[in-house]
């Protein structure tokens, strides 16, 4: 049996000199085909609309006013059950959290599209001004409060940085001034709602307090309810006294005058540097066909 090596033939080996001189001799087209895409993709990039991001900067505010009063969950003692009767809250990272899903929630999306009117402005291609009626017949593509929550999420995004903690809010739309204008007032209205939340409760648990303080002679017990009475009238208090009662504005959204998408230089050198990549590819496939 013979058990010698062979090398493999020369006409089955792709050589890149050979592949040179194919691309060289076949140049015209490859220029050619490389240019043709290039054209064709920097005619679309310059046909797609313009869509701009409005970014507002934000941070939570993650200290309870309850905590402040009575300088932290010391203050509770054995009326920890009592507060959690109430209602009570004490903590600062369930308020954040709490927060940041109040901003992104669905129930606060759909009032900020209602109270703006913004049905007709997502779906403009499925509304006639002129007759203020949607052009739609059909009832399952007519535009409902729960499809204009479900697209208003695809143009929003929240982003936290885990380093310092500050919250990013991005809007992007076709129109600038828009796309400002909803990011800022997205926060606002989210601290309006948990200001207004917040002193609905302390309210509630102002006026429950007061009852249990006037059904006990403990002096102790007295003491302790009160505590927690001056920390809900203190809470009460600092919500109906700022309006940044959820997140501190950082940077507020400016009206944007570059485009963030479609970034038009990217795309035709992504295209080119690709099509020239895709011309050289073709170049060996032909090359392996021919020494099949």
């Amino acid at each position: 049996m013979d058990t010698r090596v062979y090398p493999p033939r020369d006409r089955d080996e792709i050589r890149i000199k050979e592949l040179v001189e194919l691309l060289l001799r076949n140049r015209w087209r490859v220029i050619t085909f490389v240019m043709t895409i290039t054209v064709i993709v920097g005619v679309i990039s310059f046909l797609l609309t313009r869509q701009y991001d409005a970014e507002v900067t934000i941070s939570p505010v993650s200290t309870n006013a309850s905590d402040r009063a009575l300088g932290g969950s010391s203050g509770l003692g054995a009326l920890g059950g009592l507060a959690a009767l109430a209602g009570m809250s004490f903590g600062s990272d369930s308020k954040k959290a709490e927060s940041l899903a109040t901003l992104q929630s669905q129930a606060l999306t759909g009032r900020y599209i209602q109270e703006n009117n913004l049905m007709p402005i997502l779906y403009k291609e499925d509304w006639d001004a002129a007759r203020g009626e949607w052009t739609v017949t059909d009832p399952e593509k007519i535009p409902t409060l729960w499809k204009a929550v479900q697209r208003f999420k695809k143009i929003r995004t929240i982003s936290t940085d885990s380093k310092t903690g500050l919250v990013t809010l991005t809007i992007r739309w076709e129109n600038a001034a828009l796309a400002t204008k909803w990011a800022n007032g997205l926060v606002k209205m989210t601290n309006d709602y948990e200001r207004e939340k917040a002193m609905t409760e302390s309210d509630r648990n102002i006026a429950y307090l007061e009852k249990q303080a006037a059904s006990t002679d403990v002096v102790g017990i007295k003491g302790a309810i009160y505590n927690l009475l001056q920390s809900e009238i203190s809470k009460s208090m600092i919500a109906k006294g700022t309006d940044e009662y959820a997140f501190k504005v950082i940077d507020p959204a400016v009206i944007p005058e570059k485009a963030a998408f479609p970034q038009k230089k990217i795309i035709v050198l992504a295209t080119f540097f690709a099509s020239t990549l895709l011309a050289v590819f073709i170049g060996f496939c032909s090359l392996a066909w021919q020494k099949s």
